[in-house]
Parts: C-alpha cells; structure tokens; sequence
C-alpha cells in the first residue's frame, strides 16, 4: 500500500467533489509511486527508480520538486545502499532547471553535502561532479553565500570523507573569485588540506593541486602570494613520509613549469633529481614514466638541463625494479631525440651500451617494453649508427624466447626499412616468423598474420616465395582457430593483389584446388575457408580466372551436405554472377543454381538464394 501521509494536502479550489479528487490524485501520483519504489526490498528496484528522478521532478513540477521531492530525498537518500545514492548523485546534477533555474540552484546543496559525506569513493565522486556542474550556474553573490560556505564546512569538518569531497569542489570557484586576495584565502584552506592528518586527504589534495594550477595559469590569475603558496604546497607534498602522496608531486612541478611563471626552473629541477633518486621504486617509477613531458619542458640550452639530468637517466635505465627500467624504456625516444644535438658521443658512449643491456633484461617485460620502441630510434641515430649499433640488437632481439619480444620488432621493421633497408636482417626474419607462425597463443599468430602484407612489400616476391612464406600463408588456413583462419584469408587476398594474378594462380588457387583432392577437404571446416578464401578473390583476379578457376570450385559446393557451406555458396555465386556479361552462359548457369537453393530444405540457405535473385 502506497504511504502518502507525509506529503501536504493539497489545496482544494475546484466546486465539482469528483473533478477535485481526480487532480488530487493525479499530482499525488508521482511522488507517491517514487516514494512506493524507493521502499521497495529489492536494490535493482530502488536504483531504476532513482534513475527515473527527472521524470518525477518534470511531472511535479519546480515549485513541488522543491517543496515535496527534494526533502523526501534528504529523509530517504542517507539510509540507502551505495548504488540508490550514486545514481541520485548523479541525477541531481542536472537538476537546476527542475526546481527553477539558477535562482533556485542552491536548495540542492545540503542534499549533495550529505552525499558527499558518503565514504563509498563513486558515491562521493558522483556528489562532487555534481557540485561542480551546478556551481556553473551560481552567480557570484550564490558562490559567496552558499557555495564558499560549503567548502569551508566540509574542509573543517572532522570526518575524513567530507574533507576529500572538498579538495574537489576548489576548482569550480577558483577563477570566478572576483580577486587574487580572496584566492589566497581559498587556497590558504586548500594548504590545509595539503597538510591534513589523514594521508588519503592529503593524496586527494595533491591529485587535485595540478588541476588548480592549470586553471589559474591559464585565466593568468598567478601572482607572487600566490606562486609562493604553491611551491609550499609542493614542498610539503614532496616531503610526505607517504610514497604515494609523493609520486603525485611529479605532476604538480609540471602543471608549475608549464605555467612560465618563472624561467628559473633550478629549484624544479633539484626536484626532479630528487625524485629520480627517491628510495621509493613508485616515486622513480612516476618520474620516469612522465618524462616524455618532464623532458621538453627542461630543453633549455642555456642552463644545459638535460646534460645535467642524462647522469641520472642513467641510474634509472639501471634501477634495480624491473617496472622502472620498463617505463624508462618507453621514454627511450624523446631521450635520444633531445640528447643528440646536444652530445652525440653521449649516446654512443653511454646510452647505446645500456639499451644494448635492456635487450637483454632479465625482466621479459622490460624487453618487450623495448623491442615496441628501438625501431623509433632508427630515423634519430640515422642509417650508419642504426646499422652499427641497432641492428645487432634487432637480430639478437629476433631470437628472444619470448614471442612478444619477436612480434613487437617484426611490428615495427617498416622504420628500420625506411632507415636501411630489411634485407640486412633477412637471415634472422624468417626463424622468428616461423617461430611466431607455430606459437602456442593464438593471439601471437594473428598478430604475425597481420605483418605479412607489410613484410611482402618490403622483402619482394622472390623473397617471399624462396623462404616458403607462400606455403605458410596457405597453412594457417587450417589453424583450429577461426580468427586466424579469417585473417589467413584476408592476408592471401592482400598478397594477391600485392604480387598479382600469377603469383595468385601459382600459389593460392592451385593450392586451394590441390586441397580439393586431400583428405582434409572432407572436414567442413576445410571446405568452408577454401571456400570464403576463393569468395574474398573475386575482386582480385581477372575474368578468365574467375570463370575457369574460382567459379567451377564454388559452384561444386552447392550441392554440399553442410547448410552453412550451401547458403556461402549462394552468397558467392551472387557476387560471381555481378561480374558477368547477361549473356554468358555461366551466368545463366548460376541463375539455375540460385533458383534450385531457392526450394532447398534449410531456411537460411533458402533466405540467402531469395536475396541473390533479387538483387540481380
């Protein structure tokens, strides 16, 4: 039974008793049914129905979602399930035009302060967002009477989870403050939570510290109070006993030096090295794993940054955790990049033997890590130190036990094609392809499937055919997985059109039609990839060849046992006969063939010859 006893009786203005009823029923309706729902015992049941919550308010309208529904919600909300409360977090974010725009936006915001009290992290994740999308709509006298207020509360406030939620409702009023000394005392509260007791605040708080930085720097709403607040901000951050508070400190020093605020960037760059050096393997892990971005920003060659940080881009190439020396390698290209116009004995000297150390690496993952990036350094090293120094680690790297370490060097030889040529590296291609042609993991052997086309091209058609790559193409068509079979098709129709009609003769229809005569064409599975591999052809070869070849192979399968065969067959022949002069005897030939599978037994292969006649 629906409870109503809560709500206001309404006001009864109309003489006729029935027509009085009806409406009042009818506006009790809404809230009542929501209020049935939200009582109902099962989640799922309570979640939909707050997830109809606009719909609710637009049938009540703003003065009674203001009146009824949101106080409703502020008895209800709190005692729910982490799900109910998320998806009314999230609801209410766009609520400001359902209780009358942005004159009556604030009434929603002791209802999502309650919310963000929540220590679920989506539920108060949710309740902030929302915060934030209806600060937008605040005005400034809004912002400084109900908004500001807010933060206060909740960074004051002594549960832990309220101070969270604040340190992400900053950056909503940051830049609509109408001067730099009341964001002073804004960020006077932030410097709180910087330093709070509880190190999860004090991670939210750095997490969110860069994201402030970029918007003042961007509005150009820095100045010197300010500046000096930030780094003190960065000092105590960097300080933290906890590592993964002090990791966060790598993205603040860049939101710093991305603002050019200051052109002394020797105190950021006493950090950096700090960081690089920190005892803790995450803090060096985050620092490394930045320095694509950290890099650029330090070129400044007149303070010879970067030749003073190589040293200890050193130390990290050699630390001692394997996930460092992984992230250290992603970066090995910018590193290259930037060091060479500066000291080219540099990289021969130094870094050159020690990316030599890394194909070598204990860690499998730190080796496949670079054998997806020392292509890259080709084109900056150019043709004589490639051919010097890289290519015996690409060779070495060919013959890794590792077959990601194989497939990511193959994936990438079309940069070092493009620097010095592959032929250099012929001898050691093909074991590895064969190598990674027979993997055990099915995802490797489409992986290599996929490079085949892009090697042909580079290696030539005398290559291709000398060294049996012909033959492997045509193996995987018989690969207990159907994806390899499916990209061996698609790899011999790009072969085809890559080498030409008679290279397609030769070795993919002669092939296929010797498979015809084995044994294995008596599996399904055979006859229906000879099949679709035939079928993927018919926009490749020319006219005698479609004719005397490919058509005579699929029209000997329509009478096959298989129904999926049988209805391909009339997908086929539909292509076939659209490609044929009206007055062809084949064509008139496959004509009576669709019309037969038109009365065959099976629905899909009936479906399929109906659809072939009508589209002739």
């Amino acid at each position: 039974m629906t409870d109503t006893t809560d709500l206001p009786s309404p006001t009864i203005t109309n003489d006729s008793p029935t027509s009085t009823s009806t409406s009042n029923e009818e506006e009790l309706y809404p809230i009542a049914l929501l209020m049935d729902e939200l009582r109902h015992d099962d989640v799922a049941s309570r979640v939909q129905a707050m997830q109809r919550l606009d719909t609710i308010a637009i049938s009540l309208g703003p003065e009674r979602t203001r009146n009824e529904l949101l106080p409703f919600l502020e008895d209800v909300i709190p005692e729910d399930e982490d799900e109910v409360i998320s998806v009314a977090a999230t609801q209410l974010a766009n609520f400001v035009p359902l209780v009358g725009g942005s004159q009556f936006a604030t009434i929603l915001l002791p209802l999502l302060e309650k919310i963000s009290a929540c220590e679920e992290p989506i539920v108060r994740d949710n309740a902030v967002n929302s915060l934030n999308k209806i600060a937008q709509s605040l005005s400034l006298s809004q912002i400084n009477s109900s908004f500001l207020p807010l933060i206060n509360r909740l960074s004051k406030e002594r549960w832990f989870s309220l101070h969270i939620a604040a340190t992400g409702l900053f950056k909503s009023v940051i830049s609509i403050l109408p001067s730099n000394d009341d964001r002073l005392n804004l960020l006077n509260l932030y410097n709180d939570l910087i330093h709070d007791d509880s190190p999860l605040v004090r991670k939210e708080a750095a997490k969110n510290l860069p994201i402030l930085i970029d918007i003042l720097s961007n509005n150009n709403l820095l100045d010197s109070k300010i500046w000096s607040l930030l780094n003190s901000m960065l000092n105590s951050i960097l300080n933290d006993n906890q590592d993964s508070i002090k990791f966060l400190s790598v993205d603040i020093i860049i939101s710093l030096i991305s603002s050019n605020f200051t052109s002394n960037l020797d105190s950021y760059f006493t950090n950096i090295v700090d960081l690089i050096n920190d005892p803790s393997w995450r803090v060096r892990y985050m620092i490394s794993n930045k320095l694509n971005i950290i890099l650029p920003l330090l070129n400044n060659n007149s303070s010879n940054y970067l030749l003073k940080l190589t040293p200890n881009l050193i130390n990290l190439m050699k630390d001692n955790e394997a996930e460092v020396r992984k992230s250290i390698t992603q970066n090995l290209s910018i590193i290259f990049e930037l060091l060479k116009p500066l000291d080219d004995s540099l990289i021969e000297s130094d870094l050159i033997p020690l990316v030599n150390q890394l194909s070598i690496d204990e860690s499998e993952l730190v080796r496949e890590s670079l054998a997806s990036v020392i292509s890259n350094l080709s084109p900056i090293l150019g043709k004589d130190l490639t051919i010097n120094y890289l290519l015996p680690i690409f060779i070495e790297m060919l013959k890794d036990d590792y077959s990601n370490v194989r497939l990511n060097i193959i994936s990438n030889l079309q940069i070092v094609n493009n620097v010095i040529g592959i032929q250099l590296l012929n001898e050691s291609l093909i074991p590895a392809i064969t190598s990674l042609a027979n993997d055990k993991l099915w995802r490797i052997r489409l992986a290599i499937i996929e490079q085949i086309p892009l090697l042909a091209n580079q290696l030539g058609i005398s290559f291709f055919n000398n060294n049996s790559l012909s033959q492997l193409s045509i193996n995987w068509l018989n690969d207990p997985v159907y994806s390899i079979r499916e990209a061996a098709v698609n790899n011999l129709s790009k072969l085809s059109q890559l080498f030409g009609i008679d290279w397609c003769k030769e070795n993919v229809i002669n092939k296929i039609i010797e498979i015809k005569s084995s044994k294995n064409f008596d599996n399904f599975i055979t006859r229906l990839t000879c099949l679709f591999t035939f079928t993927k052809l018919i926009d490749v070869v020319d006219q005698d060849t479609l004719k005397n070849l490919i058509t005579p192979f699929i029209i000997d399968l329509a009478n096959d046992k298989v129904p999926n065969i049988r209805f391909n067959v009339a997908k086929s022949l539909t292509l076939i006969v659209k490609k044929l002069d009206s007055n062809d005897q084949l064509h008139s030939q496959i004509i009576s063939i669709l019309k037969n599978l038109q009365n065959d037994q099976d629905p899909d292969v009936r479906f399929y010859a109906n659809e072939g006649i009508s589209s002739i």
